[in-house]
């Protein structure tokens, strides 16, 4: 499987008493795919996962499948503290219909490289389907290092790693050393680099209230190759990837992103708590010229093209 364009870590909306608004995640997947989305991930780290049940999250798989109905590929994510439980989880995606899984290391018991391999090679057993692996060694004190990759580089499921380690050096290792596994940017502020060295595949948070804005920057530097027009759209997304990726609040940040540009978000579950109100404005403010100035660079550029479009025309 090949992984190409935006895929949407999906966020969980929630009823105020924090119990799954089922109803508005349907409606916010109606609502990325018709905003022109390549694909969507369900139970990532944005959508909470870590914070659901059992019961939440197989059911949110069989939701989610049977809502997109094959409209875009769907990423579900299995990880797990313990490796028999990402195995059920792996089990339950493959049975609910998913595309393929997303699987991350154990967080907080802190495997060698060769734990890890097994771990993941047991869990894509439960599954048979395409791996995206999830390589965050913030979240989870474990690094998928070059051990881990040729042991499972071996097995044609594992096919892309969404790389969130903010290591650039990482990026190009990918890239020179497993071609074979498609690397995936997982860190957004780092977009137009993996764009440049070949990725294409972004998944990226920032997409659940910002679809266009992400789509500009992967249609003009992976569609048509335009890197200047990629920088500036690039430069102009920086403050907020910025916020999202250092601001430490970062989930906070996106469903209040999300409510702000009037999606059904609901509040992040405990023990996460929402943004103040400073920090609140503050983010509105970065969203708000960010969309300004997206735009204008789109206009401009359509604005040249159909000038250009002109001259070819008459001299036609």
């Amino acid at each position: 499987m090949r992984f190409e364009g935006i895929y949407t870590p999906v966020i969980t909306p929630f009823h105020s008493d924090a119990t799954i608004d089922r109803e508005a995640f349907t409606r916010l997947l109606d609502h990325l795919i018709n905003a022109g989305v390549h694909g969507l991930v369900l139970g990532g780290t944005t959508g909470e996962y870590y914070a659901q049940t059992t019961e939440e999250r197989v059911d949110m798989m069989h939701l989610a499948v049977e809502h997109i109905a094959g409209r875009v590929p769907l990423v579900v994510g299995v990880s797990a503290l313990r490796t028999e439980d990402a195995a059920m989880y792996a089990g339950h995606a493959r049975e609910a219909g998913a595309d393929a899984i997303l699987i991350g290391s154990p967080y907080y018991a802190v495997p060698t490289e060769r734990e890890i391999a097994l771990h993941c090679l047991e869990v894509e057993r439960a599954a048979d389907l395409p791996v995206m692996l999830y390589n965050f060694p913030s979240r989870t004190g474990v690094m998928m290092g070059d051990e881990f990759l040729d042991r499972v580089g071996r097995n044609p499921n594992f096919c892309a790693i969404k790389e969130s380690s903010g290591d650039i050096n990482r990026l190009h290792a990918l890239a020179r050393d497993y071609p074979h596994i498609q690397a995936c940017c997982g860190m957004d502020d780092q977009a137009l680099e993996y764009f440049a060295w070949g990725a294409r595949a972004w998944v990226c948070a920032g997409s659940n209230f910002l679809p266009a804005e992400h789509i500009a920057l992967y249609q003009a530097c992976v569609v048509e190759g335009d890197f200047t027009r990629g920088r500036r759209i690039m430069s102009a997304m920086l403050p907020l990837m910025r916020t999202l990726e250092q601001g430490g609040k970062f989930l906070q940040s996106i469903k209040h992103g999300a409510r702000y540009v009037g999606l059904p978000a609901g509040p992040v579950r405990k023990p996460l708590r929402e943004l103040n109100k400073d920090e609140a404005r503050a983010l509105e403010t970065t969203i708000r010229t960010l969309q300004t100035a997206v735009r204008q660079i789109e206009r401009t550029t359509s604005a040249t093209n159909r000038e250009a479009e002109n001259v070819r025309t008459a001299h036609a």
